[in-house]
């Protein structure tokens, strides 16, 4: 009786286990043909810590909720592939609503005058560049190249 009963679980064991590992890559698979720039959640005070840590730049997505370009950036240029692999390899990078808590202070801070603001930051929190506006996905790599040189 034992052995029928460990030839029914055994087929059905592999069976789950093959839709785990089945699940998994094609999970795997999905997040790798939807690269995007990955954006922290820390606080600015974490970010910072972060990078004098890690020793790499903070790229910064100054925005708020009702401009257009801030959420065609997020649509299209932070989700190219090229530029996502380059942020998420070479930069801490934070997005912050300029409209709201923290991103209040930070905007003055920056002398933020219009968004979609785009902020390279050093470990100290020096603003090493910024650049206005909309920009697809092959300008912000030449943005951060640039940045990156010097």
């Amino acid at each position: 009786m034992k052995s029928q009963l460990l030839n029914y679980r055994l087929p059905a064991v592999f069976s789950i286990l093959f839709v785990m590992l089945y699940s998994f890559q094609t999970d795997a698979q999905q997040m790798a043909s939807d690269p995007e720039i990955k954006f922290t959640t820390k606080t600015y005070a974490g970010v910072l810590a972060e990078a004098k840590t890690t020793h790499r730049m903070v790229f910064v997505d100054a925005f708020a909720t009702w401009c257009g370009p801030c959420k065609e950036l997020q649509r299209t240029t932070f989700k190219d592939a090229k530029a996502a692999a380059y942020f998420n390899k070479h930069f801490i990078n934070y997005s912050v609503d300029v409209a709201k808590g923290e991103g209040i202070d930070l905007a003055k801070r920056w002398q933020i005058e219009g968004l979609p603001t785009l902020l390279f930051i050093d470990e100290n929190g020096k603003v090493l560049a910024n650049h206005t506006g909309y920009v697809d996905g092959e300008g912000l790599m030449e943005f951060a190249q640039e940045i990156s040189e010097k």
